[in-house]
């Protein structure tokens, strides 16, 4: 029934994605960024996924490898030098090819204005950043059609992890961070909404020795590309 096909969307959702279902067609993505620490987070998320990746660096890259190598879905920074988001969409959303080529907007712009912008560009979407993986994969999903596997279960907010053999499995939560002060608490909130991953090992390693299990957890999170839950546990100081 319906009602039961929409609760087992809301399942495989709170879910961690773990690779693509078989016997699917092979799909092609293009990340167009500039910042060299979101491009890594993007390309080595959905490889590991098990999507086709090639990255571009501006407009003028990312034009030129849609024409030779045609992504079925292009997820655009809007905002790079050389040509910006916007010019490379109109470019490419020109062509009658290009209307077959989704392209999703990154932006951490949250005005009304710059949505509407990004859309009249030609832009099939927009995801603000920082993004919540699944929700990436999910909408990458309702645009190609694709299938995925799913962990059998997943908390997103309770991380376990085990600092030693003999240790208890240890949840990560805002009451464990705050042992740090706030200043660096406020660093590691805009790290991660900026998507740096590169910021974010050098934050942890700043943390005390004391502290393992909470250094050994955040760095679980950066390398399994959680970055949005980082986002999320720090948002608390924030709002203090």
């Amino acid at each position: 029934s319906l009602a039961e096909a929409i609760d087992q969307q809301k399942v495989e959702t709170s879910r961690r994605v773990i690779g693509l279902a078989p016997n699917q067609r092979l799909c092609r993505i293009l990340v167009v960024e500039d910042k060299w620490t979101n491009r890594l987070l993007l390309f080595r998320l959905l490889t590991a996924v098990g999507f086709s990746m090639r990255e571009a660096t501006n407009g003028e890259e990312a034009i030129a490898l849609w024409e030779s190598w045609e992504p079925h879905l292009i997820l655009m920074d809007m905002r790079m030098p050389v040509m910006d988001g916007y010019e490379a969409t109109k470019k490419i959303k020109s062509h009658v090819k290009g209307q077959a080529t989704v392209i999703i907007a990154l932006t951490a712009s949250v005005f009304e204005e710059h949505r509407a912008a990004i859309l009249s560009a030609g832009c099939d979407d927009f995801i603000r950043k920082p993004f919540r993986e699944n929700f990436l994969l999910e909408k990458i999903a309702d645009y190609l059609g694709v299938r995925y596997v799913y962990e059998e279960s997943h908390q997103p907010l309770a991380i376990s992890h085990q600092p030693s053999a003999n240790a208890k499995n240890y949840e990560l939560n805002a009451e464990s961070l705050s042992v740090m002060p706030p200043e660096w608490l406020c660093k590691l909130h805009l790290a991660a909404e900026a998507c740096n991953d590169e910021e974010i090992v050098a934050l942890i390693e700043q943390i005390p020795e004391q502290q393992v299990a909470v250094k050994s957890a955040l760095t679980h999170l950066v390398d399994n590309f959680r970055v949005d839950l980082i986002f999320d546990l720090t948002q608390v100081f924030i709002n203090e």
